[in-house]
């Protein structure tokens, strides 16, 4: 399995771009076309139909790590905003934004002893 740029002159054969799954057939001499940054790899289409399963052994091998990295995720951002809530809670200043106190807060009236 060789690896191709684009604009490189090639031969017969199949060539395969894994990062969009672009594939382009030549049947003469061609040069590859597409992005500046494409690489295309050499390989017949049987190949590509058994790395298919092994592709899918790889992803339910990984899936328990996926989930337990979801759960890990979801459980940090869950404590950290309950944290970031108690802080903001603890640092309240009193100040309440619907109220406008343009006249001053009410005084309670001490009673003489």
């Amino acid at each position: 399995m060789l690896s191709y740029k684009t604009g490189n002159r090639v031969g017969k054969g199949t060539y395969w771009d894994l990062s969009n799954g672009q594939r382009i057939d030549v049947e003469q001499e061609a040069i590859l076309s597409g992005d500046a940054s494409a690489t295309y790899y050499r390989m017949p289409a049987s190949m590509m139909l058994l790395a298919g399963p092994v592709i899918g052994l790889l992803y339910v091998i990984c899936l328990p790590f996926i989930g337990i990295a979801t759960l890990a995720t979801l459980a940090t951002g869950t404590v950290v905003s309950g944290v970031l809530s108690l802080i903001g809670k603890s640092l309240s200043f009193g100040w309440r934004p619907r109220e406008a106190y343009l006249s001053g807060k009410k005084k309670s009236k001490k009673e003489p002893k």
